[in-house]
């Protein structure tokens, strides 16, 4: 990954996908089959903040690329559904090619 507003996006999105599905498939059964709720709020604050992160470069990557609405929209959404980042990052490196 480059240092370009996709590049950014691509490598915070990678993070924040992960962080996502740690938090589902790690996080959340620690909490309620093993009665262990500080790994969803280790987990969560840092999912939150690469979230944060991911929504930020998103908006970069549209103003600096000029991407349409439907396509920062698609960004967005893609950083709230399990895989979705990793997929947005499968289009964008094939747009960037």
């Amino acid at each position: 990954m480059n240092n370009t507003a996709i590049g950014r996006l691509r490598f915070v999105g990678l993070l924040e996908g992960t962080s996502f599905l740690v938090l589902l498939l790690v996080a959340m059964p620690l909490k309620y089959w093993a009665d262990i709720p500080e790994a969803v709020a280790v987990v969560g604050a840092l999912h939150g903040g690469l979230f944060v992160l991911y929504l930020v470069a998103a908006v970069w990557a549209a103003i600096r690329y000029r991407w349409t609405i439907l396509k920062l929209g698609a960004a967005c959404i893609a950083s709230v559904v399990p895989f979705g980042p990793f997929i947005f990052d499968r289009k964008i490196l094939r747009e960037e090619k």
